[in-house]
C-alpha cells in the first residue's frame, strides 16, 4: 500500500487533496485486496486512482467594466465503469487540480454507493461568482459551456451545481448547452422545476445527511428528537441540514459562512432558518447579518492565529459539518468528544482531517463520512435523469421516500461491508469498501479499458 501511495505522489506531487482522498480509500481497502488477490493482480489500484480523462481548458469573458477576464476551467472524468460521468461543477477561488481529483475520486464510491448507474466526476473553475452581477456570471458561465459542452451530454457525462454553482448557474450553463447543441436534453441536473429539475434535488443533500444520522442513531436505539446540534456552513446543505433536524425535532444553534459563525442558544428555528435563506441565496449577505437581526445571537469572526474552529468548541449531541473540505481538524474533534457529541455526520465533502478522523474512531463515537452521509444530492440527481429521460415529473412525497429509502440502504450497505472486512460499526471502512467493490467488478467485467 505504502509504495503505492508513493507512487501516485511521485506521480502527481503538491495535490495533496487528492492524496489524502485516495490514503483513506487504499488504507481501508487493504483487507478488500488480501482476500481477493485477483484485484492486484488486475492492477485495480493504480486503474481506480487515475482519472479516465483531465480537460483543462481556459475561460476568457467580460466584466461589466469592459474589461477582459480570464479563468481556468476542469472536468475530470474519474470513472464511467457503473455508469456515465456524474458530479458537480465548483466555481470558487480555490479550485485547483488536486481539489478536483479527490472530489472526483471520492463522488465514484458515493454514487456507487447510491446503487444508481452513475460514474463518478467533478469539474468547475477558479471564477468567485461573490460580488459578481448576474450579467457577469451569465457571461462566464456562457463563456465555460462554450468549452464544456464537447465533452459532456446524457450519457456521456453529466454535471450537477456545487460550491458557487447554485439555481442562477445552472441556468445560465443550461441555456448556452442548449443554444450550441440545439437539444433540450437532460445534461445537467438542478434545473428549475419550470424546465425538468426535480422536486426535493435543492434539499436533497441536507435531507439525506439528516436520514443518515437517523439511522445510524437507530443502531442505539435513539433518536434526533431533543438533539442540541452543531452545523457549519451556510449555504444549501447546512440550510436544508438545518430545516430536516428541526421537522424531527433537533435543536440547531450554529451557522456560518467563511467570515465567521453565530451561535443561537435559543435555537435557529423555521423562522429564522427563512431569514437565513433569504439572506444567503437572495440577498447573497453574510451571516453576521443574523446577529444583527436577531440580537441574542452571538457572532464570532474567523481568528486564522486560533488554529482551530471555535464552532466546534461548543456542548452539543450532533455535529454535522456542511461547509467545506478539511474544515474540522484534530484541535475541532478533540473539542467535540469533550462537549460530548456522539454522533458527526458530514454534510460537506471531506470536511475531516485525517487526525479529527483518528479521533472520532478511537473514541467510538457514531462518525459517518461524507461518501455516505452526503449521498443524497447525486441520489436525487440520479432521480431527476430518470425522469428527465421518460419525460416525467415525480411528486414531492414520491421523490422524498425514494432519497429516505436510498440512504437507508447506504447505511445498511456500510455496516454490512464494515462487518465482512473485519471492522463492524466503522462507517468509514465500510462506505470505502462497499463502494469500491461495486465499481472494481464493474471494471473487471468490462476488461483492460
Amino acid at each position: 500500500m505504502e509504495a503505492i501511495m508513493d507512487k501516485i505522489k511521485a506521480k502527481d506531487p503538491g495535490e495533496k487533496a487528492f492524496h489524502q482522498a485516495v490514503s483513506e480509500v487504499v488504507t481501508s481497502v487493504k483487507p478488500v485486496l488480501d482476500r481477493h488477490p485477483e484485484y492486484r493482480h488486475h492492477k485495480i489500484l493504480e486503474r481506480i486512482t487515475e482519472p479516465e480523462r483531465v480537460i483543462i481548458f481556459r475561460v476568457p469573458w467580460m466584466d461589466d467594466r469592459g474589461v477582459a477576464q480570464v479563468n481556468r476551467g476542469f472536468r475530470i472524468e474519474m470513472n464511467s465503469a457503473i455508469g456515465p460521468y456524474k458530479g458537480g461543477l465548483r466555481f470558487h477561488p480555490s479550485v485547483n487540480l488536486s481539489i478536483l481529483k479527490f472530489l472526483a475520486f471520492e463522488q465514484v464510491f458515493k454514487n456507487a454507493l447510491t446503487s444508481l448507474p452513475m460514474g463518478g466526476g467533478k469539474g468547475g473553475s477558479d471564477f468567485d461568482p461573490k460580488g459578481k452581477s448576474d450579467n457577469e456570471v451569465m457571461r462566464f458561465c456562457q463563456n465555460f459551456m462554450a468549452e464544456l459542452y464537447r465533452h459532456i451530454g446524457p450519457n456521456t457525462d453529466v454535471p450537477a451545481g456545487d460550491i458557487g454553482v447554485g439555481a442562477r448557474e445552472i441556468g445560465y450553463l443550461f441555456g448556452m448547452y442548449k443554444k450550441l447543441r440545439n437539444e433540450f436534453t437532460g445534461v445537467l441536473t438542478g434545473k428549475s422545476l419550470n424546465w425538468g429539475g426535480s422536486l426535493i434535488r435543492p434539499e436533497a443533500t441536507g435531507y439525506g445527511c439528516v436520514y443518515f444520522a437517523a439511522e445510524m442513531l437507530a443502531t442505539r436505539n435513539e433518536t434526533l428528537k431533543d438533539k442540541l446540534c452543531l452545523v457549519s456552513g451556510s449555504g444549501n446543505v447546512a440550510q436544508f441540514t438545518a430545516e430536516k433536524i428541526l421537522a424531527l425535532g433537533g435543536k440547531v444553534i450554529t451557522l456560518s459562512d467563511s467570515a465567521g459563525y453565530i451561535l443561537d442558544e435559543a435555537g435557529i428555528d423555521e423562522q429564522k432558518l427563512a431569514f437565513v435563506k433569504n439572506l444567503k441565496n437572495v440577498r447573497r449577505g453574510r451571516i453576521k447579518e443574523y446577529a444583527d437581526a436577531y440580537p441574542e445571537a452571538v457572532y464570532t469572526p474567523v481568528d486564522p492565529a486560533l488554529g482551530y474552529n471555535p464552532l466546534w468548541n461548543h456542548k452539543a449531541d450532533c455535529a454535522f459539518p456542511s461547509a467545506t473540505e478539511n474544515e474540522l481538524n484534530q484541535q475541532d474533534a478533540q473539542h467535540l468528544i469533550n462537549n460530548h457529541v456522539n454522533l458527526v455526520c458530514e454534510g460537506a465533502n471531506m470536511p475531516t482531517t485525517p487526525e479529527g478522523i483518528h479521533i472520532f474512531l478511537e473514541n467510538r463515537i457514531l462518525y459517518a463520512p461524507g461518501k455516505a452521509a452526503n449521498a443524497g444530492g447525486v441520489a436525487v440527481s440520479g432521480l431527476e435523469m430518470a425522469q428527465n429521460s421518460m419525460r416525467l415529473h415525480w411528486p414531492k412525497t414520491e421523490v422524498e421516500e425514494r432519497l429516505r429509502i436510498i440512504m437507508k440502504n447506504i447505511h445498511k450497505s456500510c455496516l454490512e461491508a464494515a462487518a465482512k472486512y473485519g471492522s463492524p460499526q466503522n462507517y468509514v471502512d465500510g462506505a470505502n469498501i462497499a463502494g469500491f467493490v461495486k465499481v472494481v467488478e464493474a471494471m473487471l467485467d468490462q476488461g483492460l479499458v
